[in-house]
């Protein structure tokens, strides 16, 4: 019986889709219509701030801070807003009129504009968040004149992930002049009983260059969560002091019960040697010799 075998080329595989797909790089998370859109940088950079905005100076019921929330700046054109990376202010309560928690901060409505405002430079917003861009015929204006004249937000500080550069501005005189840093790398902010400054550390595991609060005394305002770790590493830090000093104690008793029982020993030889002593000395008057004319 004859068998007949079609032969079909085969095709090289298929490569696997991380081979021959887009990357994130290839398809970024800003969109051309709405540059800046949130990435993951976006989420905790905002969290770590507000988690540690903490003004020393200030009633913590009179602390806001909010990320990626509709600012709305300007009464007569009311549909307009900028969305801050982060923002924080003093002299409102966490929640509108005392009530429920904010859909949009609306200034207009509100008794304090923010008094800080951090960027997070992304690619497509670089030239809006650093003041480069100009505002065009019959749009809205760009976030740094919002920021500086509509607003007049005392601070105002960008931050680039890419480059862990931090580009701080404060308000003088109407105009944002750049900051100096402090001798220990830090942005005092007075009004706030604050600092700002880069941090090297984990925070939610991820370990890199954070930017972060201070109080002006350079001590670093923690989270909850370090708050409660730190306190676990003090009861661990206490219970170990406890045990070596309950060592410690056993030792020094145990060296007392030896020293006691070296003094009893001691004492007893003493009592031998003064019996022998006594002994010799009656040999010696027995002998016709009194003991106490040998020296």
């Amino acid at each position: 019986m004859t068998s007949v075998f079609n032969y079909i080329p085969q095709s090289d595989p298929p490569l696997p889709p991380h081979l021959n797909l887009p990357t994130m790089y290839d398809l970024p998370s800003e969109n051309p219509e709405e540059p800046g859109l949130p990435d993951d940088f976006h989420y905790f950079q905002p969290l770590l701030l507000r988690l540690t905005f903490q003004p020393t100076n200030w009633n913590p019921d009179l602390v806001y801070s909010a990320a990626d929330l509709n600012l709305y700046y300007d009464v007569k054109h009311p549909q307009w807003y900028k969305r801050p990376d982060w923002f924080g202010v003093v002299g409102v309560g966490k929640l509108y009129q005392g009530q429920d928690l904010r859909l949009s901060y609306v200034t207009w409505q509100e008794s304090a504009n923010p008094f800080v405002v951090v960027e997070l430079l992304s690619p497509g917003t670089e030239d809006e968040d650093l003041g480069e861009k100009q505002q065009e015929e019959n749009k809205p204006p760009t976030k740094w004149k919002v920021y500086e004249e509509i607003l007049r937000v005392p601070y105002y500080i960008v931050f680039s992930r890419y480059t862990n550069e931090v580009q701080p501005y404060h308000l003088v005189g109407g105009r944002y002049e750049a900051m100096n840093f402090n001798s220990s790398g830090r942005l005092d902010m007075p009004g706030l009983g604050l600092s700002l400054g880069l941090w090297e550390g984990a925070f939610q595991g991820i370990e890199r260059l954070w930017l972060r609060w201070f109080t002006l005394e350079g001590e670093l305002i923690q989270t909850s969560d370090e708050e409660v770790v730190e306190v676990k590493q003090e009861a661990v830090e206490a219970k170990q002091e406890a045990v070596e000093a309950k060592q410690e104690a056993a030792e020094a008793k145990q060296e007392a019960a030896e020293a006691k029982q070296e003094a009893v020993e001691a004492k007893q030889k003493a009592a031998e040697e003064k019996i022998r002593a006594e002994k010799f000395a009656e040999q010696l008057r027995q002998l016709g010799i009194n003991p106490d004319d040998i020296k």
